[in-house]
């Protein structure tokens, strides 16, 4: 089994072989659907989708956090007011051993929260109102540990970064079957070559499949990396109950976050929209809550059982495998 520490060097690893794929996929699409027009061209192609997926990974990951900050509506969390969340913020922020992250508020009372920013020492972590009116102190430190284990695990720097590259691939796919549509392809056919014939079909196969795949590829990273900051936020609080009764609240809510996008959903500690994960998908962007409360739930005597000695190793991360 993997150390934390193991798996936090893994997920760094992962973010560049999955940024590399994205970026790749993007190369070819760019390849296709310039050549079925003009193949003379597809180099160029090529390297222009490339180019333009660089620029929007430059432009995410300089100004990720403040697109997710705006778009949810939320406001810096004031001293006075939110006394008891920058206290948690501040204690799970040492126990993590970075620096503490921005508190930011949104003023709604369906309970959720996510983090953003470009590193640990850029980090922000935003709670609803909902969500610290209706969790007691040991659930708020369980889910400000989620968050802030996302931020030291490097985690909301690729998935804001890969979510919006990634968005470009159903653009460029949707841009390609309206040109098609719209008469492009009538005209090219009457002098195509074989080599423009094989390419129309490929790019037809691209637009269909390149945004299914995409979306899978965000989606899987996402489920995964929830499981990763549910065992962080356990190793952070040694009270791995307190995230899961917090998870199970946060399922059984009916309310409905006004602030809820489908670009965003995977960035909270649950899914903003309802019904929650049911069943295990390929769809999903978060594993299924009970799941999630089990393994949670399974720490709990794991970490009942470990000497002092054994949790300051885990804390090093020099546990063995």
């Amino acid at each position: 089994m993997l150390s934390l520490q193991q798996q936090i060097q893994r997920n760094k690893r992962l973010s560049l072989f999955y940024g590399c794929l994205l970026m790749l996929l993007l190369a070819v699409i760019g390849t296709v659907f310039v050549g079925v027009y003009a193949p003379e061209y597809m180099i160029e192609g090529g390297v222009g989708c490339l180019l333009l997926g660089l620029i929007v990974a430059l432009v995410a990951w300089r100004g990720g956090p403040g697109i997710m900050l705006s778009i949810s509506h939320a406001r810096e969390a004031t001293p006075d007011e939110d006394r008891k969340l920058r206290n948690v913020a501040e204690e799970m922020a040492i126990a993590a051993g970075i620096p503490m992250p921005q508190v930011y508020v949104i003023d709604d009372p369906t309970p959720n929260a996510f983090a953003t920013g470009r590193d640990p020492a850029s980090g922000v972590v935003v709670f609803t109102r909902g969500l610290i009116d209706k969790l007691d102190r040991d659930e708020l430190q369980g889910v400000m540990a989620h968050e802030i284990a996302h931020i030291r695990n490097y985690d909301i720097r690729f998935m804001t970064t890969i979510g919006i590259v990634a968005g470009l691939i159903p653009m460029l796919a949707d841009v390609f079957m309206r040109s098609l549509w719209y008469g492009g392809g009538r005209r090219r056919s009457k002098d195509a070559g074989q080599l423009q014939a094989i390419l129309l079909v490929v790019g037809i196969a691209l637009a269909i499949l390149a945004p299914l795949f995409a979306k899978l590829l965000t989606l899987a990273v996402s489920r995964q990396r929830e499981y990763l900051a549910d065992a962080s936020a356990a190793e952070m609080t040694r009270y791995p109950d307190g995230l899961a009764s917090a998870l199970l609240k946060l399922a059984n809510d009916g309310g409905q976050l006004e602030a809820r996008n489908r670009a965003t959903e995977h960035m909270y500690t649950v899914n903003p929209f309802r019904p929650m994960q049911i069943a295990d998908s390929l769809f999903s962007t978060h594993p299924p809550i009970e799941k999630r409360v089990a393994a949670l739930r399974g720490l709990m005597g794991r970490f009942r059982a470990l000497s002092d000695d054994e949790r300051r190793a885990i804390n090093a991360g020099t546990m063995p495998d």
